[in-house]
């Protein structure tokens, strides 16, 4: 399965009563494709997945599957802290036709390393999509060590990693220790560059969203030996990526989003919207843009 070098984290759209909206959720995933993204991600911390019901996230990955018509690949979000919740729910994305599946490190009851190995390998057995496992300590409290990842990257179907733990020590020891057709991608749009530099194949974004053409340039001049010019285009880029992140995740994306008239609506509780003062750094970042 090739991912691609940016895959997008997606948001989920939602109406005025705060349901998922299904006009909306095509126009984001042709947007997303026709500006850059090589993937999608849907139903994770990005797409508000703690907030989303079984239901709803089942009916979201059938609609992304159905609007993105094999365009790209959709890879769904069917990680929790509970083993076999994971399983059913990566059995309907199955069913659903996704093309891949991302698992978080299980989150709240902060299992040891060798339950970390047990719960993704017990998940991996359950599916013959390939997976991406997904560490991101910030938000789980456990980090998921490099020997882990390397156990864990010998079973078939577990083909690549997301790493947002920052740790470029630990990732360049996973790419070390792992075969080359195990993919390690940056799970922060800001390391892009050095996860590249590396050996890393590309990043699971946020910043996609609205620069999806943009990160594929950066990377592309990097990929061709243009270090400088990559250099140079990250810095241009990394006050928006920083920025996109002064507040809980996805709320200021959304925000964006709607700025830029691609309508996703506002964020579910214990989100809440943006502070006049945050929608106006925001819009600082956004040269040309909007309401």
């Amino acid at each position: 399965m090739k991912f691609g070098q940016v895959l997008t984290a997606m948001v989920t759209p939602f109406d005025q009563q705060g349901k998922v909206d299904v006009n909306a959720v095509k126009n984001l995933v042709n947007h997303l494709i026709a500006n850059g993204t090589d993937g999608l991600v849907v139903s994770g911390t990005t797409g508000e997945s703690p907030t989303l019901s079984t239901e709803e996230k089942v009916e979201l990955f059938k609609l992304v599957v159905e609007t993105a018509a094999g365009r790209v690949p959709v890879i769904a979000g069917t990680g929790s802290n509970n083993t076999y919740a994971s399983i059913a729910l990566t059995r309907k994305a199955e069913e659903a036709g996704v093309d891949g599946i991302m698992l978080v490190v299980p989150y709240y009851n902060k299992p040891s390393q060798e339950g970390l190995y047990q719960h993704f390998k017990t998940i991996a057995k359950s599916t013959a999509l390939p997976i991406i496992l997904y560490n991101i300590p910030g938000r789980t409290s456990v980090n998921m060590s490099v020997e882990t990842i390397v156990c864990l990257s010998q079973i078939e179907n577990i083909v690549a990693v997301k790493e947002a733990s920052g740790n470029l020590d630990a990732m360049a020891e996973i790419i070390s220790r792992t075969s080359d057709d195990f993919l390690l991608f940056s799970g922060d749009d800001a390391l892009t560059i050095p996860v590249l530099s590396i050996g890393g194949a590309g990043v699971i974004s946020v910043a996609s969203h609205i620069i999806g053409n943009e990160m594929q340039e950066m990377i592309n001049l990097f990929k061709s030996g243009d270090v400088r010019g990559a250099a140079a285009a990250h810095r241009r880029l990394l006050p928006l990526m920083k920025g996109l992140f002064a507040a809980p995740n996805p709320t200021p994306v959304k925000a964006v989003l709607n700025m830029s008239g691609i309508p996703v609506g506002g964020v579910r509780l214990p989100l809440v919207p943006l502070t006049e003062e945050e929608e106006q750094a925001l819009r600082r970042l956004l040269p040309g843009v909007t309401v």
